[in-house]
């Protein structure tokens, strides 16, 4: 067979052609279908845009009107350009960005449905048409500019030379929208029993860490969970990466008042492989009536050489268990032996996956130091420190690793000696632990928890562990190619 054929798509949901015949219909997405969640978290390639892509495409099928909006990629940047800082102005920027995040949007919704009406208005469609004609017809057409139109607003009154009287007065019909307030059950009305839903996906474009960066995502959550509450039928769906929720304390300190809300993407090894399939059926029809099992095993050989080990397990033990990597590694694995090799006949073997992983245990390296580069940077040196060694790691001779880099006597970047001197060696694990980087031995009541075989488990099999209790660690098989890592003796 000609290898060049086969394809598992493209790794990110944008450019990914057979995503939406390919979804997986899991727990999560029946969640945001019922409209119980509205808010998704989730790593880098757990499939966020996916979800959206697949929820838009139903509600269009409804023939309900879907908006999409994202932040361009120098949005972060701009907005740190044109708007005073906190400190200059002593204004409160999130509340400021939720209000503007409550015009945007509902601005946005209006102009969308008098687009897709008819051309004579007429009861509620006619209200907003006038609304939208006498007060926002030479606005910018670009969601950005609107909102920093708004922000504009609020900064001049907030840092304006008013009399206290007239600024009070002013920021009150900012914050209260009170052009706009009047005309949402004028919106109501103009839905009927048609939804609206609009779904904001890709915050970390251009992210920067930037006051404007946090201030701009707290308000959006805060903004979408008002207008959720709002009118029934305009529903806001909001996705983020969860390293970046988390780092944002405005966020992270209320999730109890939101967590009804908020859904976060969590795969296992049964959702992935069907996954997998799905994407082989689709190549090959012959194959499709098959089993998950027997539709992987005609690409891949069941049982590998090496140890005699189950191929799945063998690959996605080298994961995250995230559908970006293992679409990722299927791709380099058909790709590398496709250009090494010369008459290849499926399934393929433990060679082949073999001759692929140093590429694809270099590339998700380089991808998870990216992730987390503003939480912590310079982390690629801090996992470099670790090449040549054994990856089974006794809980002292961690301990004593991590020492020796808090206390400079292992060398890294200038940048990760920042945050690593600050803390200490337990914070030290929980941080590798929690990354991905090292997985816990399994003791005691979670061995049950334990997949593929492996006596280790990592922070995305199981989301709490006490790793006070840990003896045995061992860096985790997807990064040991790269740097090289070998079995202690």
């Amino acid at each position: 067979m000609n290898l060049d054929k086969v394809y598992f798509g493209a790794p990110a949901a944008e450019r990914d052609t057979d995503l939406l015949k390919c979804f997986v219909q899991s727990d999560t997405y029946e969640k945001f279908k019922s409209g119980k969640r509205t808010i998704v978290l989730g790593n880098r390639g757990s499939g966020k845009s996916a979800l959206f892509r697949k929820l838009a495409e139903d509600e269009e099928m409804k023939g309900n009107i879907t908006i999409k909006l994202a932040p361009e990629d120098y949005a972060y940047e701009l907005l740190n350009q044109i708007l005073k800082k906190e400190a200059e102005g002593s204004w409160a920027k999130q509340g400021a960005y939720a209000v503007a995040w409550k015009y945007l949007i509902w601005i946005t919704v209006m102009k969308n449905i008098v687009k897709k009406g008819s051309k004579f208005k007429k009861g509620p469609e006619a209200k907003i048409y006038n609304y939208l004609r006498d007060n926002h017809q030479t606005e910018d057409v670009n969601p950005l500019g609107a909102m920093i139109s708004y922000l504009k607003r609020l900064e001049g009154v907030k840092i304006g030379n008013y009399e206290a009287g007239i600024k009070a007065k002013e920021l009150r019909k900012l914050y209260s929208l009170e052009d706009i307030v009047n005309l949402i059950p004028i919106i109501e009305q103009a839905c009927g029993n048609k939804k609206i839903c609009i779904f904001i996906d890709e915050l970390d474009k251009g992210w920067d860490a930037s006051e404007n960066a946090i201030a701009f995502v707290s308000g959006l959550f805060n903004a979408a969970i008002s207008i959720n509450s709002t009118v029934e039928n305009v529903r806001v769906f909001v996705s983020l990466r969860k390293e970046l929720y988390e780092s944002i304390p405005a966020l992270y300190d209320d999730a109890q008042k939101v967590r009804d809300v908020i859904e976060n993407i969590v795969w296992d090894e049964d959702s992935l492989l069907e996954l997998i399939c799905k994407r082989i059926s689709e190549q090959f029809p012959e194959v499709s009536s098959s089993n998950d099992e027997k539709k992987w095993s005609f690409i891949f050989s069941d049982v590998l050489d090496y140890r005699q080990t189950k191929s799945f397990n063998y690959i996605i033990d080298r994961t995250l268990y995230r559908p970006r990597e293992i679409i990722q590694f299927c791709n380099d694995i058909i790709q590398t032996s496709s250009r090494t090799e010369t008459n290849t006949t499926l399934p393929l073997n433990y060679k082949q996956i073999a001759e692929a992983e140093y590429l694809y245990s270099e590339s998700r390296m380089k991808d998870i130091c990216a992730e987390y580069r503003f939480q912590y940077p310079g982390l690629e040196s801090v996992m470099e420190s670790f090449r040549g060694k054994a990856y089974n790691i006794d809980r002292q001779d961690l301990e004593t690793h991590l020492i020796g880099i808090i206390l400079g006597d292992i060398p890294i970047n200038k940048t990760a000696v920042t945050w690593c001197k600050e803390i200490e060696q337990d914070a030290f694990i929980s941080i590798l632990w929690n990354i991905g980087f090292i997985r816990a031995q399994a003791v005691g009541g979670v061995k049950a928890r334990r997949r593929s075989g492996s006596a280790y488990l990592g922070s995305h099999q199981i989301t709490s562990l006490n790793l006070k209790n840990v003896q045995r660690f061992h860096i985790h098989p997807m990064f040991r190619s790269y740097l090289g890592l070998k079995e202690s003796k």
